[in-house]
């Protein structure tokens, strides 16, 4: 696929769902970032905004700081990250249910990143739950929680095949995923066989586009590098020359991911969950485009009318 395809339909806005993800900040100034990305996005009223966890819990109180924080003061629906890495399953238990205790009802539940890195080797805590599928389970052991887990439209590094990979997913499905979240990706071709090849596995739950618009494109590539995810060359030719210039850079940014979710629209998606990198703008951007307004800019346009 050398480009994206879609013709603009004025009721776009009305049919599609959005979600965001958040990552825990380290410092008061990378707090502060995040609460005006929240603040900038809550009125585009998302279904529910997901908030990342460390593996073996190495963010695990400034994770459920973070929620806690958009429970009490904000509108929006939080989803707590949980992961596998390093812990043991009685650990794991513990921080699910100290999340319910202050409210959580939805959960993203992934077997997590190696300690050590994306791309090195996964070793399973030997007393933890092995992988994403258990750890669904013991979700749902709990509670009847609504639940996301990952999908890979590139198949997960670390599967031989995609059948095995697809296989996973049926497993974290049968144990009682409501969704699968993709990992990004740039080929929208790649995306559709993947959930062809779901549905023939009888696979049915929704599986969301997971969309990153490219804040910065050179450390988009090393990552994508090391996690699988193919980088078409027309998406390089696009950001060619633009290191020195981030205005120019974040223009043509969130022009490809408008671009790229719209084409999705056009295949009969619906929902989409953004990689926001705690950065609003090009998040915002992309809304705009594809039809999603703020509210509080409709009140305010009524009230001027």
């Amino acid at each position: 696929m050398n480009q994206f395809r879609f013709s603009r339909r004025p009721d776009i806005g009305e049919k599609v769902s959005v979600s965001f993800e958040f990552f825990p900040p380290k410092t008061d100034e990378m707090e502060s970032r995040l609460w005006d990305t929240v603040t900038r996005l809550e009125p585009l009223r998302p279904e529910f905004v997901s908030v990342t966890y460390g593996a073996g819990g190495s963010t695990r109180e400034r994770t459920a700081r973070t929620v806690k924080r958009i429970l009490n003061e904000t509108s929006l629906t939080p989803a707590a990250h949980m992961t596998c890495v390093d812990a043991a399953r009685d650990q794991v238990d513990t921080v699910i249910r100290e999340f319910v205790d202050f409210g959580v009802t939805r959960f993203v539940a992934l077997r997590g990143d190696p300690a050590a890195g994306v791309g090195t080797a996964y070793r399973p805590h030997p007393d933890g739950y092995a992988n994403g599928a258990e750890l669904v389970g013991a979700l749902k052991s709990v509670g009847d929680f609504d639940i996301s887990v990952s999908a890979y439209p590139e198949k997960h590094p670390e599967s031989p095949d995609f059948a095995t990979d697809i296989d996973m997913l049926k497993r974290k499905v049968d144990n009682g995923a409501t969704r699968a979240i993709t990992q990004f990706f740039f080929d929208n071709d790649l995306y559709e066989r993947y959930v062809e090849r779901a549905r023939r596995a009888g696979i049915y739950i929704p599986i969301v586009p997971g969309i990153l618009p490219v804040h910065n494109f050179t450390q988009v590539a090393n990552f994508s590098s090391r996690c699988g995810a193919l980088v078409p060359a027309w998406l390089a030719e696009r950001f060619e020359g633009l290191e020195n210039d981030p205005q120019t850079h974040a223009l043509v940014a969130s022009a490809v991911a408008a671009e790229q979710v719209l084409d999705l629209v056009e295949r009969g998606v619906g929902d989409f969950h953004f990689y926001t990198m705690n950065r609003a703008d090009l998040v915002f951007a992309v809304c705009h485009m594809i039809g999603i307004r703020s509210h509080e800019a409709e009140a305010t346009g009524s009230a001027a009318a």
